[in-house]
């Protein structure tokens, strides 16, 4: 099969998006361009690789193998780019970050820093929970991935470069907020809303739990920081989550965050690279200055108006 590389970047992105319109905006080309490589694709192939008896492309049979093997291809690509890169120690390029929902409310402000000292490499951010970033870095779809907890998947190596404290939010007129320390115990009797099985937030709930052998009511499951934070706020429940991911609703008063026997769960932001990539100088330059710069960034930000249980 005489396929070329855009074809297989055209048909990825096709296949990841299910559009030919989203396609075209994310790869910067026009929509007949892409309809067109993915007709030259199928052309090769000798079989359809989308059904496309609905208004979203979906994959067929055929194409879901196939994305498997294209994915390898470009993943190959890319390490041979990257690897030539390294000889020319060029800066230059895409850099693809993968980061969980949590990193979203400091990492933009990071990589806009990083920018500027590099403005020759092009940052392109992939949001997912704990396990999605973990497929993504297995798959080699992204660089570099900014999470709390590592994976365990596969081997990796991951370096801590801040602190990642956890904490409960309530609404600001909850009973908790009148007390000193609410004890461990009165949580048990708490409707909690919570994240979905699989990010990191939810796990370090569960080990809280389990430590204070506490099974609380669950009245709510979201995938989505910002959707929980609306519903603490309408006195639907109470929450654990990331302390940098509150800032501005608890500096306006929107939500509380009490202490709490236990709190605040203290983690580590890690930022991680499959073992065996060989990172690109540009991925490496980001590396570093998320290593040198991240933990006084993240000072910065939430350190002076942490709320008092820090």
């Amino acid at each position: 099969m005489n396929i070329t590389f855009r074809q297989l970047r055209v048909f990825a992105e096709v296949a990841r998006s299910g559009s030919v319109q989203r396609a075209a905006e994310a790869l910067h080309l026009t929509s007949p361009a892409v309809s067109m490589a993915v007709k030259e694709l199928e052309g090769q192939v000798g079989m359809p690789l989308f059904d496309r008896g609905s208004r979203k492309l979906v994959l067929s049979t055929a194409g879901e193998y196939f994305l498997v093997y294209a994915r390898r291809l470009l993943a190959t690509l890319k390490e041979a780019e990257d690897a030539m890169a390294r000889f020319t120690r060029i800066e230059t390029g895409l850099l693809t970050v993968g980061m969980v929902s949590s990193a979203k409310y400091f990492l933009p402000a990071l990589l806009a820093e990083f920018h500027r000292e590099h403005p020759a490499v092009e940052v392109r951010l992939k949001l997912g929970n704990r396990e999605q970033l973990a497929a993504m870095m297995a798959a080699n779809e992204v660089d570099l991935a900014i999470m709390g907890r590592p994976p365990k998947e596969f081997p990796n190596r991951a370096e801590p470069f801040a602190m990642h404290p956890h904490v409960l939010i309530t609404a600001p007129e909850h009973p908790f907020t009148a007390l000193e320390t609410v004890p461990a115990a009165a949580l048990a009797r708490e409707p909690f809303i919570v994240r979905e099985a699989g990010s990191g937030t939810r796990a370090a709930l569960e080990e809280y739990l389990d430590t204070h052998h506490l099974k609380p009511m669950v009245v709510m499951e979201i995938d989505s920081t910002e959707a929980i934070k609306q519903a603490v706020m309408a006195g639907l429940g109470v929450a654990l989550v990331s302390l940098h991911t509150i800032g501005l609703e608890w500096r306006n008063g929107l939500v509380a965050a009490p202490a709490v026997e236990g709190l605040p769960l203290m983690r580590r932001w890690h930022v991680v690279n499959t073992a065996a990539k060989l990172l690109s100088p540009a991925a490496e330059a980001l590396r570093y200055f998320v290593l040198e710069h991240g933990e006084a960034r993240l000072a910065a930000m939430f350190g002076d108006d942490a709320p008092q249980v820090l």
